[in-house]
């Protein structure tokens, strides 16, 4: 009995270290589906998101997905619109936060 509760103890604890493996993989999917032509480079003209996209900015894990924020993502996403969309849908970054390599300017007086 004791090696059947100890190997369930090992399968329950697998599953865990998996399930946190997996972070915010939705979220960056959803991200790519519903934001990605809204945070493309060029970084004008900033467009207003979908409200698909918005539901995606409300629910996601935004530390999670910036810890995931490369220099090749960087090379892909603009960051000024990232910000600008996050913004409109109201997850707004405060002045100074870093995601990725990228630090949120101050707000223009």
């Amino acid at each position: 009995m004791a090696k059947i509760l100890l190997g369930f103890i090992i399968v329950l604890a697998a599953v865990v270290v998996a399930t946190m493996a997996e972070g915010c993989d939705k979220d960056r999917e959803d991200m790519i589906r519903e934001c990605k032509k809204y945070e493309m480079f060029p970084a004008m003209p900033k467009i207003d998101p979908s409200p698909a996209c918005c539901a995606v900015w409300q629910r996601a894990d935004i530390p999670c997905l910036c810890k995931r924020v490369t220099k090749e993502v960087e090379k892909e996403w603009c960051m000024e619109k990232v910000i600008y969309v996050a913004k409109y849908c109201g997850k707004s970054f405060n002045p100074g936060y870093k995601c990725g390599s990228y630090t949120v300017p101050p707000v223009a007086q």
